[in-house]
C-alpha cells in the first residue's frame, strides 16, 4: 500500500529507528508498503523511517528488483569524497556532503539471516550512507553548516533564493590532527624506553630522559588544545559524530593517561 511520504516540517524523522527483532508478515507488509511507495513515487531509495515507520529497514531499487536492507551497520569504509545530494524530506534541495565511497557493512534478510557486503560503487555507497542518516534521527542538512542549514530552511518556507553549499560538516577533522602528533610523540617515548638495551653511555641516555621530560607536557598542551578546537568544532556544525564531547574526552583520557605510564617508567629507567 502506497504510504505517505515524511516531508519537512514533519519532525518524524528526528527519532531514532529501532533495530527489527521479529522476522514476520509485520515486516513483509512494512516492506511491501516501502517498495509501493518508491514506485508511486519514482524514488530510488527509501528508509523505513521516511514513510514513518520506526524500523531499522533501508530498500535501494537494484536493476528490475529491490534489495533489503534490515538493521545495517558499516564495519569499515575509506575513499572519502564529496557526494552532491537531494532528500525526499526536503524538495529541490540539493548539497554536497562528504561521504566514503567504500563501505563494508552487515545486515540482515527478511529471513533474519545475516549478510555481508562489500560496496565498492560511489554512488550505492553515498545511498547507503544517506539512508542509515535516518535511522539515527539525522537528515540530510544536520551534515551541513548552521548558516546555511538556516538559509535553506528560510528558502523552503519561500523566503529568499537557494543557497549554495560551501561549508559541510567534516568526515575528517582538523583537530584529528592533534590526535595524531600525541600518538607519534607517545610512539617515541615508547621507543626511548627501550634505549638502555643498546648500550648507549650515560650522558645519551640523560639526554633522552630530558628529550622525555619535555613530551610529556606537550603531550598535555596538545590534548587540552585538542578539546578546545573540538569545542569550536561542535559549534560550527550542527551534526557530526567527530564533535561528540563524551568522545573527545576519551581520546584525552586515554592519551594522558598512556603518556603518564611511559613517564614514571621513563623516571624508573633513566633516573
Amino acid at each position: 500500500m502506497v504510504q505517505k511520504l515524511v516531508i519537512y516540517p514533519d519532525d518524524r524523522v528526528n527519532c531514532t529507528s529501532t533495530d527489527v527483532r521479529t522476522f514476520n508478515e509485520t515486516l513483509f507488509n512494512v516492506i511491501d508498503d516501502m517498495r509501493d511507495t518508491m514506485e508511486a513515487n519514482n524514488i530510488e531509495a527509501m528508509s523505513a523511517m521516511q514513510i514513518a515507520y520506526p524500523y531499522n529497514i533501508i530498500l535501494i531499487k537494484e536493476g528490475d528488483g529491490y534489495h533489503e536492507y534490515i538493521n545495517p551497520r558499516i564495519l569499515t569504509n575509506s575513499d572519502l569524497f564529496n557526494s552532491t545530494e537531494s532528500s525526499i524530506y526536503y524538495p529541490e534541495v540539493e548539497v554536497t556532503v562528504q561521504r566514503y565511497g567504500k563501505i563494508k557493512l552487515i545486515y540482515e534478510d527478511r529471513n533474519g539471516k545475516q549478510q555481508h557486503a562489500d560496496i565498492q560503487d560511489k554512488k550505492l555507497a553515498s545511498t547507503l550512507q544517506r539512508k542509515i542518516d535516518y535511522t539515527f534521527g539525522g537528515n540530510l542538512l544536520d551534515k551541513v553548516d548552521k548558516n546555511l542549514q538556516e538559509k535553506i530552511l528560510e528558502s523552503l518556507a519561500g523566503r529568499g533564493l537557494m543557497p549554495q553549499v560551501d561549508d559541510v560538516c567534516p568526515t575528517f577533522s582538523k583537530k584529528d590532527y592533534f590526535v595524531s602528533f600525541t600518538d607519534k610523540l607517545l610512539g617515541l617515548i615508547g621507543i626511548s624506553l627501550l634505549s638502555p638495551l643498546f648500550g648507549f653511555e650515560e650522558e645519551t641516555l640523560q639526554t633522552i630522559y630530558s628529550f622525555d621530560k619535555f613530551i610529556f607536557p606537550m603531550i598535555i598542551i596538545l590534548m587540552i588544545s585538542f578539546f578546545f578546537y573540538a569545542q569550536y568544532e561542535a559549534k560550527k556544525y550542527n551534526s557530526c559524530s567527530s564533535c561528540q564531547i563524551g568522545n573527545n574526552i576519551g581520546v584525552i583520557v586515554k592519551r594522558i593517561g598512556i603518556a603518564t605510564v611511559l613517564a614514571i617508567a621513563s623516571y624508573f629507567i633513566f633516573s
